[in-house]
């Protein structure tokens, strides 16, 4: 009985960071705002945490970076207007990230489209 005992107590704590919401392979195709959340949230203890913190920043990095470059110029069309100063990298994707588990209508969507969405509610351009 004791032996059965340890053995479920060994199992439930080997368990318990996957059903804790562990990084899986599968996050890293960030085809929706739940694994880039997944992602971003990753615990230090993962044995995934700093490549998905890495992809994390570089993903919401770039494509905000991407943006930025095809709305520069006299002519272009802002939708997003940062604050003077800007936020950290770490304090937008903090931001961004409580804002996403706020909205779990967006988990399901396409992460660059959930970003802007964000981006555009907290920063918007004032016409």
């Amino acid at each position: 009985m004791r032996i059965k005992l340890i053995f479920f107590f060994l199992s439930f704590f080997l368990i318990l960071p996957v059903m804790a919401g562990a990084v899986s392979e599968s996050d890293f195709k960030a085809d929706t705002t739940e694994q880039i959340v997944n992602l971003c949230t990753a615990t230090a203890e993962d044995p995934l945490y700093h490549q998905a913190v890495n992809f994390c920043h570089g993903y919401l990095v770039g494509a905000y970076d991407y943006y930025e470059e095809v709305h520069s110029g006299p002519k272009a069309f802002k939708l997003v207007c940062l604050p003077d100063p800007p936020p950290s990298r770490n304090e937008a994707i903090e931001m961004f990230i409580d804002w996403a588990k706020a909205h779990p209508q967006y988990m399901k969507d396409n992460p660059v489209e959930t970003e802007f969405r964000f981006l555009m509610e907290k920063w918007p351009c004032k016409p």
